[in-house]
């Protein structure tokens, strides 16, 4: 019974690393084509004239952030969708059929755990603190009239679709937070999973040498037993 609990807790935790990493996936590669490919993330710019006779001004992007950025979060979202998915299906094979992990794929699993634990936290800093530099950059650090979010509703001619570029990082910076949050509850079930199975076979060896202990005393045992029949 508490073996069918934790291995329905695990299957739990990974339907929602599923799912928050399908909302990181999505909304960050729909981004990716509207800006054409480039990444707004550490993006430094600044609202210029349009002209020296009208006041109406633009925003001119000095310098796009690396897309490396963008890229590594797109990459750590669809590996933890991949592993989840994976881990997934067969938490819950283990579960309709009652078998158990080996100590081996047990600390394989906290070791991979924890990987993705820690690529995650990186790909979520990554993400909250480039689009900060990019809703500052765009918002003058607050001096503008209008909001970040509301930004979006305004064409910035950037030649590309930046209707929507707020809602997609507001979702995906969500997604990788809760994909963090639900990894490392992932992790420490692992780690308590490993602890389990290294209590359980140092139960077995201490079985298996009381066992032998026993044998030798019986053993021991029968011997004098035998030799004092052999002198009477």
């Amino acid at each position: 019974m508490a073996l069918s609990n934790f291995l329905f807790a695990q299957c739990i935790c990974y339907f929602l690393a599923f799912l928050f990493s399908f909302i990181v996936v999505v909304p960050l590669s729909e981004n990716g084509n509207d800006f054409h490919g480039r990444c707004l993330l550490f993006t430094e710019g600044m609202w210029l004239n349009a002209n020296l006779t009208v006041e109406r001004q633009r925003f001119t992007v000095q310098e796009w952030g690396p897309e490396a950025a963008c890229r590594f979060s797109i990459f750590t979202g669809l590996l933890s969708l991949l592993l989840a998915t994976v881990q997934a299906w067969r938490t819950l094979f283990f579960l309709c059929k009652g078998h158990e992990d080996s100590f081996f794929y047990a600390f394989l699993n906290l070791l991979i755990s924890a990987f993705v634990v820690f690529i995650t936290f990186i790909a979520s800093t990554i993400v909250s603190v480039g689009f900060n530099m990019w809703c500052d950059a765009i918002t003058e650090k607050g001096s503008m009239p209008n909001s970040c979010e509301e930004l979006q509703d305004i064409d910035l001619e950037l030649n590309l679709e930046n209707s929507a570029f707020y809602d997609q990082f507001a979702i995906a910076q969500f997604g990788l937070w809760a994909a963090w949050l639900t990894w490392l509850g992932i992790t420490i079930l692992a780690f308590l999973k490993v602890y389990h199975n290294y209590r359980q076979e140092d139960l077995l060896d201490s079985l298996i040498h009381e066992k032998e202990l026993l044998l030798g005393r019986s053993s021991s045992r029968t011997c004098l037993q035998d030799e004092k029949s052999g002198m009477i």
